[in-house]
């Protein structure tokens, strides 16, 4: 068993690296921009400058490599990310932050995907399942232990930004040192909307509000959680349980959606979610446990959305397909994610703190009556004809290369088969 993660070792060390570093970055400046008296709408926009910046790093990343090759496009990415990182704590303005964190995100999406295509090119036939499984749940305790390293110094000065561009450079050296000279190209992802909503209306309505959602909750839950009163070590738990919650909850919920129709599972997670907004709008929270069950319940849900939609999208896939619409799916839940924290951000600093889970509310709330209706219109797919759920990472953390890295050899082929006839 362990001889066949030998080869991919080094690659999923630098994964690790990468996502290290992207969870001391995403927790930092929340935190950091809290205490520097940044307004909510200014964190909320860091959102929605990420999700710019990964959205045009998974689109123009493929051109990139095919110019200029994998090796030298992966270092300039990492390189970039790193000086975005150390820009952060020099010009702490939210203005810079907000295009600096777009540059990050670019540089993020595109590092990901070349080593997502050196696993993939790496992985043999019959283990490609295993490391996918591996590397997703590396790269979760990255993120998770990234985000929990923030307990161990103050947050006020420059150690995290240089940590955190420590690890980018680190990422460096398993893609400069690797032995692997022609990696599979890298998956290009296109936007073909009439395509996807022919395919799965429900797939196309509820990826861009579950991106809304997720995107506003993972922007500015360190803020709320900073504002309700939480000290550092428990805002840096705060914001690793939901990820870790969701991470665990996508085993029943798979096995659930393998065995039923997987919109009345998405409508049963999507409800979950929604008592949880209520509960944090209603019961205003105090304190570390209720926040952190709520937390739990909530990030046990919105986490778990994402795959079971990709999922149900890739039922009604046509043959050679299913990995270019997991790419459109991903670039929709993008879109969300540029508008989800630009809606919260505005909404705390208008109204109140609590005014973020009324936003999720109603991204909930949509995802919940659209999904009913589309119930009431289609009859559900057989579940001879479903294709096998798959644990994937959240949305915030996928690019089009995850899909073809998590895909067998077949449907890999028949993708390319397609793409040539096209």
């Amino acid at each position: 068993m362990i001889r066949h993660f030998l080869p991919v070792f080094a690659l999923l060390l630098g994964s690790s690296f990468l996502l290290f570093a992207g969870g001391i970055n995403g927790l930092i400046l929340p935190v950091r921009g809290s205490a520097e008296g940044f307004s909510a709408f200014s964190l909320g926009l860091l959102g929605t400058g990420w999700a710019i910046g990964y959205m045009a790093g998974c689109v123009l990343t493929p051109r990139l490599v095919a110019n200029v090759g994998h090796v030298r496009a992966f270092g300039a990415m990492a390189a970039i990310a790193a000086v975005s990182m150390l820009g952060s704590a020099i010009i702490l303005t939210p203005w810079a932050w907000i295009a600096l964190r777009g540059v990050c995100g670019f540089c993020f999406a595109g590092a990901a995907m070349i080593v997502e295509s050196w696993l993939s090119d790496q992985a043999a036939p019959d283990q490609r399942g295993r490391i996918f499984g591996v590397y997703t749940m590396v790269n979760l305790g990255a993120v998770t232990a990234g985000q929990m390293t923030l307990t161990l110094g103050d947050t006020s000065g420059f150690l995290f930004f240089a940590v955190g561009a420590i690890f980018y450079c680190l990422a460096l050296v398993p893609t400069a040192l690797s032995s692997s000279s022609n990696p599979a190209p890298l998956v290009a992802a296109r936007l073909d909307m009439k395509a996807l909503w022919r395919n799965s209306p429900v797939a196309v309505f509820a990826v861009f509000w579950v991106g809304v959602s997720n995107s506003a909750f993972g922007t500015l839950a360190p803020v709320y959680a900073e504002r309700t009163g939480l000290v550092l070590a428990a805002i840096a738990f705060f914001t690793s349980l939901p990820i870790l919650a969701g991470a665990l909850a996508q085993i029943p919920v798979g096995i659930l959606s393998d065995r039923m129709d997987r919109r009345k599972v998405l409508v049963g997670i999507a409800l979950a979610a929604l008592i949880a907004d209520a509960l944090f709008i209603t019961l205003a929270p105090e304190g570390r446990i209720p926040n952190f069950v709520l937390a739990a319940i909530l990030g046990g849900s919105i986490f778990a959305m994402y795959p079971v939609i990709v999922a149900h999208a890739n039922d009604h896939a046509a043959p050679g397909t299913s990995i270019q619409i997991s790419g459109g799916l991903l670039l929709l839940y993008g879109a969300g994610g540029i508008i989800g924290p630009l809606m919260a951000g505005w909404a705390m600093t208008a109204f109140a703190d609590r005014a973020l889970f009324m936003v999720t509310a109603g991204a909930h709330v949509l995802v919940i009556v659209y999904t009913l209706w589309r119930i009431s219109r289609r009859e559900a797919v057989d579940d001879a004809d479903k294709t096998a759920f798959q644990a994937a990472p959240g949305g915030r953390s996928s690019t089009p290369q995850t899909a073809a890295l998590g895909a067998s050899d077949a449907e890999v082929q028949a993708e390319a088969d397609t793409a040539a006839n096209l």
